[in-house]
């Protein structure tokens, strides 16, 4: 993993126009902060070496060294990376009618009974005020309840957990997308952190195509609704082809493809679609969204989950192995798609500069094999959400 500074950050990424606002850079320092879905530098820096550009999901990420840090070892370029199982999920009757889930409330039945059972103290979150996504540290199952809902738009989550061990909490779940849960994993292979533990004792990581910037994303609300009162948001299934928003009047539907301008470069190059470098996975259930599709990765999160179902917390079924295979099917197209755009744009394995990733060419020309059949198959075109 090799780190620069602050500068190189803002030359080999901001610049670029890859910042996915994940927050991995943010409160660490005085230089960067974050401002409606954007990243910005307040004031030049010149140190050669900074946590910023170590945690950053977009600079030279080592992929074999981030997944090297969960049980498992290295990083083989499969679809949805390795996992345990893959079970339908949903909350239990313990959990059934404490909140308005948006899905099958599986995230927040597995981190209520995480906080009930002391396996973390606090968790870093994304919350919403209006169409803004705000980063939250919470400290109780009110706390999860109340940020129960998707977001759909680039937030800098991860600086919540900076804040959370800013506070001392020493046993943090975070809750994130790919690109955030794979700046957690950069801050494992940080060479600069000389603490002894790692403060991030469980995470959770949730199914992405893309995310959106938010401040673009407000541009192309229609003029008469008011943003500040949103109360939800969500992608029907297809064929909708639709983006809904939900507020006191009613729901208004934008046209998919109208919001695809406000997808940050920085998605286009992401390859990974189920949040690999995580205890647990989860995602909406294709043609059923009162059930999650919930994927095991870790002996913690296995363990996790084998608990929520004997204390009522969670449900689980057996998945439609159809649905299994479309979405590894989908996984493996987004993985080629990524890496080739990435290699295209010069960031991948580059040997004159930097570069996003770093890959194993036989893994490379794995994913790319791979995602040549996904997409010649006509079933997995760039999904909608």
């Amino acid at each position: 993993m090799e780190i620069r500074g602050g500068m190189e950050l803002v030359r080999d990424v901001l610049d670029k126009g890859l910042c996915v606002d994940c927050g991995g850079c943010v409160g660490l320092c005085p230089y960067f902060r974050s401002h409606k879905g954007r990243v910005a530098m307040l004031f030049d820096c010149n140190l050669e070496k900074g946590r910023c550009h170590a945690h950053c999901p977009r600079a030279e990420v080592d992929l074999d060294a981030v997944s090297k840090k969960l049980p498992g070892g290295h990083y083989t370029g499969e679809p949805a990376g390795r996992f345990l199982r893959m079970v339908k999920a949903r909350a239990g009757k313990k959990m059934v009618g404490r909140a308005s889930y948006q899905n099958g409330g599986t995230v927040s039945s597995l981190l209520a009974l995480a906080f009930d059972t002391g396996l973390i103290d606090a968790a870093a979150l994304t919350d919403r005020k209006g169409l803004m996504p705000l980063p939250r540290v919470v400290t109780d199952v009110a706390g999860v309840l109340a940020c129960a809902s998707s977001k759909y738009m680039a937030s800098p989550t991860v600086g919540a957990v900076h804040e959370a061990v800013a506070e001392g909490f020493r046993r943090i779940a975070m809750v994130g997308t790919p690109c955030q849960v794979t700046s957690v994993g950069q801050m494992r292979c940080d060479s600069l952190d000389r603490s002894e533990t790692d403060p991030v004792t469980l995470t959770i990581g949730l199914f992405c195509t893309w995310a959106l910037d938010a401040r673009q994303f407000s541009d192309l609300v229609p003029d008469g609704v008011d943003a500040g009162a949103v109360t939800g948001m969500d992608v029907p299934p297809p064929p909708a082809s639709v983006f809904s928003l939900h507020t006191p009047d009613g729901t208004v539907n934008l046209p998919l493809e109208s919001i695809r301008n406000a997808i940050p470069d920085g998605c286009r190059v992401c390859p990974d679609m189920t949040a690999e470098f995580t205890d647990l996975s989860v995602g909406a259930m294709e043609g059923d969204t009162s059930w999650n599709l919930l994927i095991c990765r870790t002996e913690v999160g296995d363990a996790l989950v084998e608990m929520a179902v004997s204390r009522g917390y969670l449900d689980t079924d057996p998945v439609d192995p159809a649905q299994a295979d479309r979405l590894m099917e989908a996984a493996a197209a987004k993985k080629a798609r990524a890496l080739l755009k990435a290699r295209e744009d010069g960031g991948l394995n580059s040997e004159e500069g930097p570069s996003m990733f770093r890959v194993a060419p036989a893994v490379v020309d794995k994913i790319m094999n791979r995602g040549r059949r996904s997409l010649a198959s006509g079933r997995c075109d760039e999904p909608s959400a």
